[in-house]
């Protein structure tokens, strides 16, 4: 993978990559931004806790367990979009969703992109112009919610303008570390929308899990597509694909896939949507 490394862990502690008002935008008691401080930061490893080690059951190291925050060295050089809900207060005590951002120069600063654990990101690595990896996305329990999903993919969106992303990847889940139960969502996605082979991404070998264990025609593609989780069902609709084989994730308790997003698929209606609300909110 042709990523350069950091000189030394050292270049990994300074602050976020870029400034917070790239995205910016109020919506009622709601808001979208990057994260401004360490606070903030704090506070999105706060709710990730909650989210995959509480909820979700993943496993945490000893440091995490007793820190109850989920964290790593790649939080030092990405970019953090959280979701704040005013109403529960101003700054770290409203946040109640977030996404982690990793653009080619953040990957560049640790030598690799993150998913690149599971799968064989070349096919990324080598794509014109800038690319994004999208990961660590969660909701607080009780604000799972349209109006929630929508700030967070308004967020992302202004973020993919200003930086004229390409292409958005990452890794997306099913719950649970057995995928018998997922085959029926895993095979359709397999069957109908497995990414191009120009940019399909395969799971590392050791790591290779077949998705379509059933065959085309053996089963109702609606139901499978009932049994798609929220969360890979929005990408489908953007116009993602999925790369080739599932991933065993034991440390988060999932069963993940790879999701590959082309930023030219987003239709022009969804992007007039929110330049048009981000008009209406500048006045």
């Amino acid at each position: 993978m042709r990523i350069d490394r950091v000189d030394s862990e050292a270049e990994l502690l300074g602050t976020p990559t870029s400034s917070a008002e790239i995205v910016k935008v109020v919506a009622g008691d709601f808001e979208v931004r990057l994260a401004e401080n360490a606070a903030e930061i704090d506070a999105a490893q706060a709710l990730r806790y909650r989210v995959f080690y509480e909820e979700m059951k993943a496993r945490p190291t000893a440091e995490i367990a007793a820190k109850r925050r989920d964290f790593d060295l790649f939080d030092q050089v990405c970019d953090h979009l959280l979701v704040l809900d005013r109403r529960r207060g101003e700054g770290p005590g409203g946040v109640v969703g977030t996404y982690r951002l990793i653009r080619r120069s953040a990957a560049a600063r640790m030598g690799r992109f993150y998913s690149s654990a599971e799968y064989d990101v070349q096919p990324m690595v080598d794509y014109p112009g800038e690319i994004l990896e999208l990961g660590r996305s969660c909701i607080e329990k009780d604000a799972r919610n349209t109006a929630t999903m929508q700030m967070l993919w308004r967020g992302i969106a202004l973020y993919a303008f200003h930086y004229n992303i390409q292409v958005m990847f990452g890794c997306a889940s099913f719950p649970g570390t057995d995928p018998l139960p997922h085959a029926l969502p895993l095979s359709y996605l397999h069957h109908h929308h497995l990414a191009p082979p120009d940019i399909r991404v395969r799971a590392l070998a050791s790591r290779y899990v077949k998705m379509d264990t059933l065959a085309p025609g053996t089963y109702d593609e609606r139901k499978a597509m009932a049994r798609v989780p929220p969360l890979i069902k929005g990408y489908l609709r953007l116009g993602g694909f999925v790369g080739d084989g599932a991933v065993i994730d034991p440390e988060f308790n999932t069963t993940d896939v790879f999701i590959i997003v082309k930023t030219e698929l987003v239709t022009e209606k969804y992007i007039r949507h929110y330049e048009r609300g981000i008009r209406d909110q500048d006045g």
